[in-house]
């Protein structure tokens, strides 16, 4: 009975598409990541603008607008990817049963073959669009990290030889706000209260945590790709196989009836 429990918990773990589990939990770890900390740090940037640069609502109500349509847009992305990592999980399953089984009873169809194909054409095309999703999170990264460094000149020696007024960051020059926006820019003291905000130095860390976690998706769906692409064209080549191997018993089998049909006329003959 123990003998029998674990040949088929083997049997079980030897159908386990390992590769595809992988890659997947990379997908869902790089998607929570992006969707997480990049939903966060965009309304802490949106609260930091208000509170030092934006006074007047109307000036940053366009900032407002497109932060929301973003946060919006990663809800949507972090539901779709959820289902296409579940999807390509058991697609995975699919077609690691197809390759151990392909000279059982099992039998692939046409129809299934068609489907991993456009997996791999869709994933192809996903991966693509989370390379721009990833060069655009390096975007505010860019950004906070200027103003990190600005942050850091003001607690420098050279500081104390200048004056620390005239060192300021003006946030206008990005086009996050309008250039009549005040104040726009924060110089000497206001600006080292921001950097010592819970909201500066959090969205600056959750920036840089999204921008990794849209390049681990970019390395999972890479992966992905690999994946689809090799087991499309082993169950191609398995297929073609398995259809030359049951063209030439047909011929075998042809052969030995028309050899069989032959002796008996042959014995019919010589009795009569």
């Amino acid at each position: 009975m123990l003998e029998s429990c674990f040949e088929c918990c083997i049997k079980c773990l030897g159908g386990v598409p390992y590769a595809s589990l992988v890659a997947t939990i990379l997908c869902f770890s790089g998607v929570a990541l992006f969707c997480g900390c990049g939903h966060v740090a965009l309304t802490g940037t949106v609260t930091m603008v208000e509170n030092h640069f934006s006074r007047i609502t109307s000036d940053h109500a366009n900032l407002t607008d497109v932060v929301q349509i973003l946060q919006y847009i990663i809800y949507g992305i972090a539901c779709f990817f959820f289902l296409y990592g579940i999807i390509l999980l058991a697609e995975g399953f699919y077609t690691t049963s197809a390759v151990k089984e392909m000279h059982s009873e099992f039998k692939t169809t046409v129809c299934g073959r068609c489907i991993s194909a456009m997996f791999v054409f869709l994933t192809h095309i996903l991966g693509l669009g989370w390379l721009g999703i990833f060069g655009f999170s390096a975007v505010p990264v860019f950004l906070f990290y200027n103003m990190w460094t600005t942050c850091g000149a003001l607690k420098s020696p050279i500081a104390n030889l200048t004056s620390v007024d005239n060192i300021c960051v003006d946030v206008r020059q990005y086009g996050i706000i309008p250039w009549n926006a005040t104040p726009g820019k924060a110089c000497g003291s206001t600006l080292s209260d921001i950097c010592n905000t819970s909201e500066f130095y959090l969205s600056y860390h959750l920036y840089i945590v999204a921008c990794a976690g849209a390049g681990a998706t970019v390395i999972a769906l890479i992966h992905y790709l690999m994946i689809l692409a090799a087991n499309w064209a082993y169950l191609k080549g398995l297929c073609q196989q398995t259809h030359a191997y049951q063209d030439i018993k047909t011929r075998d089998d042809q052969e030995l009836q028309d050899v069989q049909s032959r002796s008996k006329e042959g014995l019919n003959s010589s009795y009569s």
